[in-house]
């Protein structure tokens, strides 16, 4: 026999294996799981309901075309049905992304803090992942235009940033879009971008252009992180482009259904982001009266800096032995930081009564 060794193609092995958000701490039984940004509150009862009477169609295919669901998103988000693709949550549009605009040879552009699909789909489309500089942990816009060269091909933001909660305003955005070469698509990460009370994640400045996307998810303030579903918008040759590369039966018959109930139930939404915003402002003032620094935070969670790496660390093993699980973020280039989901009120205060045991 010949000797054969088979490999991978090239970039695939550079990619470090995800880690998420831990939910167990061994010993201890009354956790509570603060590391992974979802809603404490979980879904609505409409999502629910008919999440359970979904049941009765599993041996049932699921539609190719998500037709009602990108109705639904399409009436509640005033987008146009014909311009949404949807996913296996925003990492699966992220890779799309990647799969059908970068290849070897490529470069994927993307800020120092962003989140770590976008360097992973980068990757594994062959394409060479590049890191522009923020500026006080905020998406800079002439440090990613400085960084752009012939050979980018997607520019990834997220408004508000993970893990940083910090966000940039429709100008800074029109202004990055404005200034990117021809062929280069510019890319709105807008996972959070419910919890920002009359914000449209970019809507207005994908509808005026051409080289401009958008990514979301049901996975934060709809609290379907467990049916993984996603959704992005933009011209319709992208959404064209996509649906080429998207498999037929990605989202299954239970996951559409929820996720339309999500969406059309916009008091519940209504409510968990002005619950998310009290508790926030709530977790913040709290901690920058016992000296902890933060940038104000527009997503569902904030991102606490301390002195040092060790001190974070400390902080880190006691909220442990409380049973609090929060995100080391060292992977992200702030290794003297902790995310903070912002949880139910109990939670919140049980984080805060912790913290300060310890500082």
């Amino acid at each position: 026999m010949t000797d054969m060794t088979i490999t991978p193609q090239p970039g695939i092995m550079e990619i470090e294996l995800y880690q998420s958000g831990a939910s167990k701490i061994e010993g201890v039984s009354d956790v509570v799981k603060l590391s992974s940004n979802e809603n404490p509150h979980g879904p609505s009862k409409r999502a629910l309901d008919v999440f359970r009477q979904s049941a009765g169609e599993l041996h049932l295919y699921p539609s190719t075309d998500h037709a009602s669901l990108r109705e639904a998103i399409g009436e509640v988000q005033g987008m146009d049905p014909a311009q949404i693709v949807c996913g296996v949550g925003s990492d699966e549009i992220i890779s799309f992304l990647c799969y059908a605009y970068a290849g070897p040879g490529d470069e994927v552009l993307y800020t120092e803090h962003g989140f770590s699909m976008y360097r992973i789909s980068a990757l594994a489309a062959g394409a060479t992942p590049v890191v522009a500089p923020e500026t006080e942990r905020t998406t800079d816009v002439d440090k990613l235009l400085a960084a752009v060269t012939e050979r980018t091909r997607l520019v990834f933001i997220a408004n508000p940033n993970n893990p940083t909660g910090t966000m940039i305003d429709e100008v800074e955005v029109a202004r990055l879009a404005d200034g990117l070469p021809e062929g280069c698509l510019l890319v709105l990460d807008g996972a959070y971008a419910e919890f920002v009370d009359g914000f449209d994640a970019g809507k207005a400045v994908i509808d005026a252009r051409d080289n401009v996307f958008m990514t979301r998810t049901f996975s934060k303030i709809y609290g379907l992180g467990g049916l993984r579903i996603g959704y992005g918008y933009g011209p319709q040759d992208i959404v064209d482009t996509l649906n080429r590369v998207r498999g037929p039966f990605n989202l299954s018959v239970p996951a559409l259904k929820a996720a339309e109930a999500a969406m059309r139930d916009v008091g519940y939404t209504d409510w968990c982001r002005a619950e998310n915003a009290r508790m926030r402002g709530w977790m913040e003032r709290e901690l920058q009266a016992m000296g902890v620094a933060l940038d104000p935070s527009q997503a569902n969670f904030v991102l606490a800096r301390f002195e040092d790496q060790a001190k974070a660390q400390a902080v880190d093993a006691h909220l442990k032995t409380k049973g609090l699980i929060v995100r080391m973020v060292a992977g992200y280039g702030l290794p003297n930081c902790l995310r903070i989901t912002v949880g139910t009120e109990a939670a919140c205060k049980r984080v805060i009564v912790a913290i300060k045991e310890v500082l």
